[in-house]
């Protein structure tokens, strides 16, 4: 049986993100995740949530929800915006050896949790981020 840890709205905006780390860092802890892998996880949901603000408001404003639900066997780690949908198609880390500052978020998103999903809103509106970590 599934079990809603936090579930949180707020502003799309950098001065969140502090609020965000704490919820995930409670939550993970709750869900028995080492420290080690409890900062891993923080810092996959930290960037999932900076590319929301930056790529799907565009720094404009919105809201986010972010959700963490206990399941058997795994934490999710959710959030959910209102902007435009995203074909998540397109959604990719640049190449490991174009360094330069930025795009690799999708790419620490992507190696710290277990799977990741991306779905779409109705009616062209919204996106949601699933980062699931499998527990042990």
């Amino acid at each position: 049986m599934s079990q809603t840890l936090i579930k949180k709205r707020f502003k799309a905006h950098t001065y969140q993100l502090k609020q965000l780390r704490d919820w995930v860092r409670e939550s993970a802890g709750k869900a028995g995740l080492t420290d080690e892998r409890i900062e891993q996880v923080v810092i996959g949901v930290n960037e999932a949530c900076m590319n929301i603000i930056e790529h799907a408001y565009n720094e404009t404003s919105g809201d986010i929800i972010f959700e963490v639900i206990q399941a058997p066997g795994e934490i999710i780690f959710q959030l959910t915006d209102f902007a435009e949908a995203v074909d998540s198609s397109c959604i990719k880390s640049r190449e490991l050896d174009d360094i330069r500052p930025g795009g690799l978020g999708v790419h620490f998103i992507h190696e710290v949790m277990d799977k990741v999903e991306y779905l779409s809103g109705k009616n062209g509106k919204g996106n949601t981020i699933k980062m699931i970590i499998t527990l042990t």
